[in-house]
């Protein structure tokens, strides 16, 4: 009988009625709690999203009312003000840093407790458009979608202990501080932090040349001498900078004992793996030997740590080594096959090739297995390599097919010095007998250019180049290097229409051009960057053999000093002087261009201590922040 009565009295009772009794007692509740912690510390949410678990989730929402009852209860609880509109989530986060405290609002009095809200307003930018804005009070709040964009800023949401905040930059580049004293033999800038490889604009490691084939201006592939030598000294830098790398043997013939890896050949029928000795190399090694249609010998290495493979090899007929991969991609596996012709890269059905050449006398190859297993699997036919996430997770075997002999199997943590040496060698290799690399791609740098035909040479490219070489004969002390770096001042001497990277700006400074344009185009980080390569040579070459580099040097480092004021905007710098050359609009650097600039100038004030450097990396630092020169 009593359970009747209860759901009959129940059903007496309106719905909205007990809405606004638990909206009562809620704020009771808020009331009472308050004035008996007014005296206490308390900590409360830090946005306001937290303050719907304390007076129900749709007090806060703005709500379509359609009696009178529900308006009587609306205006409760707004404090007898109109509704408005509350932000998204998204602009929740937005204004989480401007959000009212909690604090605040209960201090005041339970008819304002939630009167503290955002208005949506037009807001009309200059007398153009209207975007969509919020008002707080005597604030007024642009979304940030629209700031970052309009002003080049940026900014994210930020997660740090369960706490949100937002970070807002004015640049997204940074500058480095110097380790010391530049010096020819020590770390290039901040080049160990490069990754030459990786560049989306790198096609792939060359099988045969070992250096990155360039697609920036051409989707075929070419060998760009300035990505080749920032190779080289981003491997260099890596090496002085990095701890020693881990090494795994697998084998080794001649040093076969306790410390070597043992591993079996798994030997199909009708193949063969034998020692011999080899009378070249005074030592033992493999030799190996299968039939065409064999699936070759192999070796089990099941290397899960590291990803570079090393292994010395010289092919009697044509053949392969092959390293099979088991990847990320659903632990699929992919093979990596490294072929005696001239192929450059291909892929099909989970299988990469790259043609090594010949191979007909003894040599070593180091490969990047993750580097080429993305550069495969990415390759396309456009000027940038596809992104891919595929990784390897294990090196699973080595496969040998045809005949030859190999010995000194390894996997390494990392392998700098032989991408080192690959730069410096090539360098070597491909110098032409006016002491220039050429550049055999056509470069247009911009409207009112003419552009370059293929077989230009650029200053930047000469001077990384020379900064390369010198390294590499100051490890080894062989004068092969040291004389291409030598050679490599020709193209410095003539001026751009005469087949030389030289110009003069306003017929009096010397400028030694990263794009030898006409007119003259004036890029500062390529001049920098030459002048870095002359002070390399000039240094390590000695007053004799090095004095047209010191003169050289001089003489830019004289120009730099001077122009310097004309890359300065007030509020960043200048990419190039085309501005001035063409009566264009300037052509401003993107901030990591900026940074750039700030980098070289902080190594150049190592080596010179003219005011002018420290003057201008202070002034320029402070562009990042927001800073701007003084107005009239």
């Amino acid at each position: 009988m009593y359970d009747v009565n209860m759901r009959c009295l129940a059903a007496r009772v309106n719905y909205k009625t007990l809405i606004i009794i638990c909206a009562l007692f809620t704020l009771v509740t808020v009331l009472l709690w308050n004035k008996c912690s007014s005296d206490k510390a308390i900590h409360f949410p830090r946005h306001l999203s937290h303050l719907e678990n304390l007076v129900g989730k749709g007090a806060l929402e703005k709500r379509e009312f359609d009696s009178e009852d529900d308006n009587d209860l609306a205006n409760l609880l707004r404090g007898g003000k109109p509704a408005a509109k509350q932000p998204s989530a998204d602009a929740f986060h937005q204004e989480q840093q401007r959000a009212p405290p909690v604090a605040s609002i209960l201090n005041n009095n339970a008819n304002k407790l939630l009167s503290i809200k955002y208005e949506e307003m037009d807001c009309l930018i200059n007398d153009d458009y209207t975007i969509k804005g919020r008002k707080e009070g005597n604030e007024v709040y642009l979304p940030f979608n629209w700031i970052e964009k309009y002003f080049e800023v940026y900014g994210k949401i930020a997660q740090y202990d369960g706490y949100e905040r937002f970070e807002f930059s004015h640049s997204y580049s940074k500058v480095y501080t110097p380790r010391g004293t530049y010096r020819p033999d020590g770390v290039f800038m901040s080049f160990e932090g490069y990754n030459v490889e990786v560049r989306d604009r790198v096609k792939c490691i060359s099988g045969i040349e070992g250096v990155p084939l360039s697609t920036q201006w051409g989707p075929q592939g070419y060998f760009y001498p300035i990505q080749i030598a920032q190779y080289g000294l981003s491997h260099y830098s890596k090496n002085l900078t990095e701890k020693p790398p881990h090494a795994e043997v697998y084998e080794d013939v001649e040093k076969r004992d306790k410390s070597t890896k043992q591993t079996d050949w798994m030997v199909p029928k009708g193949c063969t793996v034998s020692t011999v000795f080899d009378k070249t190399r005074s030592s033992n090694v493999n030799q190996f030997a299968t039939p065409e249609s064999s699936e070759g010998v192999s070796l089990l290495l099941g290397n899960t740590k590291d990803f570079i493979i090393s292994f010395e090899i010289k092919f009697s007929t044509n053949g392969s080594v092959s390293v099979v991969l088991e990847t990320t991609e659903k632990n699929q596996l992919f093979t990596i096959h490294y072929v005696t012709n001239s192929q450059l890269i291909a892929f099909k059905d989970k299988a990469i090739y790259y043609g090594i050449g010949p191979r007909t006398s003894w040599s070593t190859i180091t490969r990047d297995l993750v580097t080429d297993l993305k550069k495969g699997v990415g390759l396309s036919n456009t000027k940038a390599v596809k992104q891919t996430k595929i990784m390897p997770k294990k090196v699973v075997r080595l496969v040998a097919k045809g005949k030859g002999f190999i010995d000194n199997i390894t996997i390494v943590t990392t392998a700098h010095m032989p991408a080192f040496f690959a730069a410096s060698d090539w360098l070597v290799r491909n110098q032409d007998d006016k002491g220039g690399w050429p550049i055999m791609v056509t470069r247009k740098l911009g409207e009112g250019f003419k552009s370059l035909e293929p077989g230009w040479y650029s200053a930047m490219a000469q001077g990384q180049a020379m900064s390369t070489l010198v390294r590499a004969y100051l490890l080894t002390r062989e004068q092969v290097y040291l004389n291409s770096a030598l050679r490599a001042i020709m193209p410095f001497t003539l001026k751009s229409e005469d087949h030389g990277v030289k110009a003069v700006f306003m017929n009096k400074y010397d400028w030694y051009e990263e794009y030898p344009t006409a007119p003259s185009s004036f890029v500062l980080n390529g001049f920098i960057y030459s002048l870095l390569g002359l002070y390399d040579l000039k240094e390590t070459a000695g007053d004799k053999l090095g004095q047209e580099a010191k003169k050289l040097y001089d003489r830019g480092m004289d120009s730099l000093k001077a122009m310097l004021p004309l890359f300065d905007t007030g509020s960043g710098t200048i990419y190039d002087l085309r501005h001035f050359m063409l009566g264009t609009a300037p052509n401003l650097a993107r901030w990591d261009y900026h940074t750039t600039h700030i980098n070289q100038l902080q190594l150049l004030s190592t080596v010179d201590d003219a005011p002018v450097f420290k003057e201008f990396v202070k002034r320029w630092k402070s562009y990042l922040k927001g800073g701007r020169a003084k107005h009239n």
